[in-house]
């Protein structure tokens, strides 16, 4: 650049970037997956590809418009946290009309629901379940009111799960089951962790969240509790689903992972213990849910 004038440019957000942050695409991916596992492990191995295509598409639009209408009625306290304030649409203002996000989540999730009724009124019916669960129960009703509210918003999670073994036509399959009762216990160490390393923006916003109104030991030690809950379902899910070693010795190690970044956190409930935690969680689930899929297919009978 010549000459003494500066030229100042802003530049434009990134359409691809404003897309996965309004319907939280990364966290979308996280839920497939675990819908995808509850496919196999209800299906006895390997769905069918029909049953996935079908899961991948209604799940994605469910999960990301309940995720559109979560930023939508939470886009005011968005705007005054730290850790919203610069990267979702509505907070930002990339989005200038908040009017586009929420019709456009009650357009997804009505696809999802109503495209699936027809032909799979279970998976309809855990879809809806989950979107309903994260965007009004969840964000309207709970968060503003309890410091349990992600305690019983991690039923949608689990909602996703049972999705999964609701497409291949066994909803309440055992090991299914268990793992939705594994990811309900999930959720809040999930959260409570990176709640603890952002504290004060839940202060400054009034969300009673657990972290605001106990101490932080007290905190980080209700987070390992729901630690050693998910941890034991975890675990017990290798008997009914009957994945053997293939499954179960990558569970035991990011399980003590888990357990051990826990302790350490109620030990010193500091921001960057925290911030493992939070980073451990993530990586316990990815790997569990991996390896269920992969155990799955090799060790129980294919379909076809």
């Amino acid at each position: 650049m010549t000459g003494s004038s500066t030229a100042l440019v802003t530049e434009k957000p990134r359409v691809g970037a404003v897309i996965v942050a309004l319907f939280k695409l990364r966290i979308v991916a996280l839920l497939l997956l675990a819908a995808l596992t509850g496919a196999f492990l209800a299906a006895g191995g390997r769905p069918g590809w029909s049953d996935v295509l079908v899961l991948l598409l209604a799940g994605t639009a469910s999960a990301g418009g309940a995720s559109a209408l979560n930023e939508y009625f939470e886009r005011d306290r968005d705007a005054l946290m730290r850790r919203t304030a610069k990267r979702r649409p509505l907070a930002t203002g990339a989005i200038r009309n908040p009017q586009v996000a929420l019709v456009a989540g009650l357009a997804l999730v009505a696809v999802a629901v109503l495209g699936t009724l027809p032909f799979n009124p279970a998976l309809a019916l855990f879809l809806f379940a989950g979107a309903f669960i994260y965007a009004v129960v969840y964000t309207l009703w709970l968060k503003p009111r309890t410091s349990l509210n992600i305690v019983i918003g991690g039923l949608a999670g689990s909602c996703a799960v049972l999705s999964g073994s609701a497409a291949v036509g066994r909803w309440d399959d055992p090991a299914a089951l268990l793992l939705a009762l594994a990811l309900f216990f999930w959720t809040p160490i999930h959260f409570w962790s990176l709640a603890l390393v952002y504290r004060e923006d839940y202060v400054q916003v009034g969300i009673p969240m657990l972290t605001t109104q106990a101490a932080p030991r007290t905190a980080a030690a209700w987070a390992l509790a729901h630690g050693i809950g998910t941890s034991a379902g975890v675990l017990l899910l290798a008997l009914p689903a009957g994945l053997g070693l293939l499954y179960l010795a990558p569970a035991a190690a990011f399980t003590g992972l888990l357990i051990a970044r826990g302790v350490r956190l109620v030990l010193a409930p500091t921001a960057p213990r925290a911030w493992q935690l939070f980073h451990t969680s993530n990586l316990f689930l990815l790997a569990v849910l991996l390896a269920a899929c992969i155990a799955s297919a090799v060790w129980l009978p294919w379909p076809w």
